[in-house]
C-alpha cells in the first residue's frame, strides 16, 4: 500500500502556519499514552500519543513515528509491531520509554518476546501484536498503519494520559 499523495512533499499549500502555535494547540488535547516496541537486532520501542484506532473489520490502528527517532531505523523495515495501552501508575515506565539514550529494555523493565519475537511489555493492562501494512510520509513523520493479529483486553483499570507535556490520571 502506498500513499496517493507525499504528505511530506507536497507543494499545495505552503507551510507558513508557526510550529510553535501548533505544539501549544496540541498541549490542550488529551491524548492516552502507549508504547510501541519492535523486534530487531536490539529491540526497539518509543512513548506514543498518536495511537488511533482506524478499523474494526479489519483491525487496523495507526501511529505516527519521528524519522528523527532512534526507533525509526528498526520499526521502518519491521514486519512486527507491539503496542501497549499504558495504565496511570506507569509513568515511569512511559517515561523511560520516551526518555533519549535511555536502555529500554533493561531493569525495571520486565518484558518477554511475544507472537513474531515482538518484545511484550509485562504487567500493562492492555496490548496488542500488529503486521504492519503501510508506512506513510507525513512530514518529518511516518504513519504507520498496522492489523492486529493478536492481543490482550485485559481488565478493568484507568489510563495514563498525556495532557500540558506531562503525564496525568483520568480524574472522574
Amino acid at each position: 500500500m502506498t500513499a496517493l499523495t507525499d504528505i511530506a512533499t507536497s507543494t499545495a499549500t505552503p507551510a507558513t502556519f508557526d510550529p510553535s502555535v501548533f505544539r501549544s494547540v496540541f498541549r490542550r488535547h488529551a491524548a492516552g499514552v502507549a508504547v510501541i516496541t519492535a523486534p530487531g537486532a536490539r529491540p526497539v520501542g518509543f512513548t506514543a500519543t498518536s495511537l488511533t484506532s482506524v478499523s474494526a473489520e479489519p483491525p487496523l490502528l495507526s501511529f505516527g513515528i519521528s524519522t528523527g527517532a532512534s526507533a525509526w531505523p528498526t520499526v521502518s523495515e519491521a514486519p512486527f509491531v507491539g503496542i501497549h495501552i499504558l495504565g496511570e501508575h506507569q509513568q515511569e515506565l512511559a517515561a523511560t520509554f520516551a526518555r533519549s539514550g535511555a536502555d529500554r529494555f533493561g531493569p525495571p523493565t520486565a518484558w518477554s518476546a511475544g507472537p513474531h519475537g515482538v518484545p511484550l511489555l509485562d504487567d500493562v493492562p492492555a496490548w496488542l501484536v500488529a503486521r504492519v501494512v503501510a508506512r506513510i510520509p507525513a512530514g518529518d513523520h511516518r504513519i504507520v498503519v498496522a492489523q492486529a493479529i493478536a492481543g490482550d483486553p485485559g481488565g478493568p483499570g484507568r489510563p495514563l494520559l498525556y495532557h500540558q507535556g506531562g503525564f496525568n490520571a483520568l480524574r472522574h
